[in-house]
């Protein structure tokens, strides 16, 4: 069975309960899936996706001609306060209808099971019936998908599935017998449909989007996303398969090269707070495209930077102000001397490793000290805060801060260090005074104003505004990761290119 992690980001309000309605069409083997817009004033933040570390395996599919838009029907979306896209799909012959999830950070399909008896987040979704399909072929093979907010399993069975007028043959999926918990109670979508590349498929099942190319349902090997992020519109946005759509984009696309298969992994550059570097990343960061994931994530060490800039207000850790006391003024010392920043912190003894830990595991050691499990201890907690305390003093030592300004602003990061649940609240009435945020994309500045990595929940006086940064940590090799989710993606139409094996993105029109 495959080693499966999963990344949870956030969980904080139930799901509003709203009615769906979908149609679809294609022309050409090209289809487009609409979103459409609803507004709701709670909202839950999906996600939380599988890595499979097994095989290396590659495939090739060679781009003929330029990508083509057709004029076609849509499959309506809903769009769950820029929060949640799903749609509909049909699973068996005559189609049994579902809604999903459109997820580029996983691979599989799951769908709710007839057998599904114990759980009662079952009870309220459609469930999938195979005495009612002519094409059922029974497959029985056990699975399960842990997320870092839910968790299902099921077996594998196989069925056609239908996006619109395309009909996916002998598609294998989990049929999802147990859904414990409330993550997938509250959910309006029923189910999951992967995007991802097979690597992170449980028991290595082929993907819904390989057997779409591998059986020529669409023109070219390439999906891509215009999510429309203006919530007063009802038209929530556009998936499109085998192609892109002119009208949603503007400029061309700038592409980076997919740089280890799973999830839609390329590399990145440098992060900035207005102007300023964080110079974290500076020497490059992995980064990932994921249309499953609301919010934007990456190291804990730069998002509480980011939310200091911003003004969110996260879970204040005394022990890392402690770790300042005892410490700061012997860091900056030794950054001073130009001792290698990597060993500075084991050679107070404060570390074991030199640079081999991951920077920043805080988040996990808190969320496990709260699920009453055995914690790395303090002295590992005061090892991250020392190697945080390392990153952002050498970058204000850069800017000939005097030692007290350091210190200060240091203990004003400690300050902003989410929560476990990487939770970050700002001032609604503040936006105008916030910086934009820039990411450096294929030597491209992506930039993200205020009023676009920041959601808005309700009206007025009672309107609450949430930082769309969250802190998730992945250590080595893999990380330090970021995952660029719906606030990234809702600012820049995005092709996910199977055939070169490779990310776009483009100003969204």
């Amino acid at each position: 069975m495959c080693t499966t992690i999963k990344a949870s980001l956030l969980a904080l309000f139930l799901l509003y309960v709203l009615s769906l309605s979908a149609f679809a069409a294609t022309n050409g083997g090209l289809l487009r899936v609409g979103l459409k817009k609803r507004k709701a004033d709670q909202f839950n933040h999906l996600t939380g996706h599988g890595l499979s570390m097994e095989g290396t395996a590659r495939r090739n599919f060679g781009m003929h001609g330029n990508l083509r838009n057709s004029d076609v029907d849509i499959i309506a979306l809903k769009n769950y306060m820029d929060a949640q896209y799903y749609g509909e799909i049909g699973v068996g012959t005559p189609p049994q209808k579902f809604t999903v999830i459109f997820d580029t950070g996983s691979a599989n399909l799951w769908v709710p099971s007839s057998k599904c008896y114990l759980s009662l987040a079952c009870f309220f979704h459609s469930k999938y019936k195979a005495s009612r399909s002519s094409t059922y072929k029974k497959n029985g093979t056990s699975a399960a998908i842990q997320y870092g907010t839910g968790a299902i399993s099921g077996v594998f069975s196989q069925d056609s599935v239908t996006l619109g007028d395309l009909v996916v043959k002998e598609q294998d999926f989990i049929e999802a017998t147990r859904e414990p918990g409330i993550t997938f109670l509250a959910a309006k979508f029923d189910g999951i449909l992967g995007l991802g590349f097979q690597e992170i498929s449980v028991k290595r099942a082929v993907p819904v989007w390989y057997n779409m190319v591998n059986q020529g349902l669409v023109q070219e090997p390439v999906f891509s996303f215009w999510f429309n992020r203006h919530v007063d519109e009802e038209e929530g946005g556009e998936l499109v398969f085998g192609g892109v759509d002119p009208n949603h984009f503007k400029g061309k696309h700038t592409y980076v090269p997919v740089t280890q298969e799973g999830y839609w992994q390329f590399d990145m550059g440098d992060v900035l707070i207005g102007d300023r570097t964080t110079g974290f990343c500076s020497g490059g960061c992995a980064a990932i495209a994921d249309s499953g994931t609301s919010l934007l994530a990456g190291p804990t060490t730069i998002i509480t930077q980011i939310n200091h800039a911003i003004g969110a207000s996260g879970v204040m850790s005394q022990q890392c102000k402690t770790l300042v006391t005892q410490y700061g003024k012997t860091i900056i010392e030794m950054l001073l001397s130009e001792a290698r920043p990597d060993k500075i912190c084991s050679q107070m003894n404060l570390c074991t490793s030199d640079g081999a830990r991951e920077v920043s595991s805080i988040i996990q050691s808190v969320v496990d000290k709260n699920n009453g499990k055995s914690s790395a201890g303090l002295n590992d907690e005061m090892c991250t805060f020392c190697e945080m305390a390392v990153v952002w003093m050498r970058n204000q030592i850069k800017r000939n801060v005097t030692e007290s300004d350091i210190i200060n602003y240091v203990n004003e990061l400690c300050d902003r260090i989410p929560s476990p649940m990487g939770e970050s609240a700002v001032e609604c009435r503040s936006l105008s005074s916030m910086p934009n945020i820039a990411f450096t994309i294929g030597g491209k500045s992506f930039e993200l104003t205020p009023e676009q990595y920041i959601l808005k929940i309700g009206e007025g006086e009672v309107a609450q505004c949430i930082s769309g940064f969250t802190a998730l940590d992945v250590a080595p090799p893999r990380g330090p990761l970021w995952i660029l989710g719906d606030v990234f993606m809702g600012q820049y139409h995005t092709v996910f290119d199977y055939g070169r094996s490779r990310v776009g993105f483009a100003d969204a029109a």
